[in-house]
């Protein structure tokens, strides 16, 4: 997809919830993506039925309190997106998912909350934060890795939690050094990329 689609299917659409997308700027050394957590990694979050009022405006004061006191904002209030690479929407990927097809890998993209936005609203509702407004789903970290929240909707609410230091994790670095020496991956490509990533560290793959 060339820089132009991107600016006018993805970038525009973020903009307007209040996220400014700027590229080429992760970190060097970023781990390339958070799972399987443990209850003991877990420093925060919280859950909001569907039927809560004022929904939206809820999940966004609590995502905003959560952020601020996790430490995912740096000082211009910048911090780490897990968008597709290309325009797949957070939609096609669960259909993806749940229809056991492959689903094209997203990577991180060093984003700034704005001074007006709306996350949990016109963010879900771009199709990349979400499936619509109050029905959200999304990955962030901080830049220096100290913080990742992840956002996702359930049968009857919506469940945000914060995990410390994910890279220091070992239940995540058990998980990623399993899926790194999983030859039935059917990303490769990613899977290397996650080898590539321990190695760095000094963990073996």
């Amino acid at each position: 997809m060339g820089i132009q689609e991107r600016e006018r299917k993805m970038y525009r659409p973020l903009r307007r919830a209040g996220i400014e997308v700027i590229p080429g700027a992760v970190p060097d050394g970023t781990m390339p993506f958070v799972f399987a957590f443990g209850s003991e990694d877990v420093v925060g979050g919280f859950s909001h039925r569907y039927e809560t009022p004022r929904l939206v405006e809820r999940l966004n004061e609590d995502w905003y309190d959560l952020a601020v006191s996790s430490g995912l904002f740096d000082r211009r209030r910048e911090f780490l997106l897990m968008l597709p690479g290309h325009t797949r929407t957070h939609g096609a990927f669960l259909r993806e998912l749940h229809g056991g097809r492959r689903a094209a890998p997203s990577v991180w993209t060093r984003v700034r909350l704005m001074g007006r936005w709306d996350v949990m609203g016109r963010g879900a509702a771009s199709a990349f934060l979400g499936i619509r407004a109050g029905h959200p789903g999304f990955g962030m970290m901080a830049l220096d890795s100290s913080v990742h929240i992840s956002c996702s909707t359930g049968e009857s609410g919506v469940d945000v939690v914060a995990v410390g230091h994910p890279d220091r994790s070992v239940n995540i670095l058990r998980q990623l050094e399993w899926f790194a020496s999983w030859e039935g991956s059917v990303d490769r490509a990613l899977r290397e990329r996650v080898a590539r990533w321990l190695a760095g560290r000094g963990t073996p793959a």
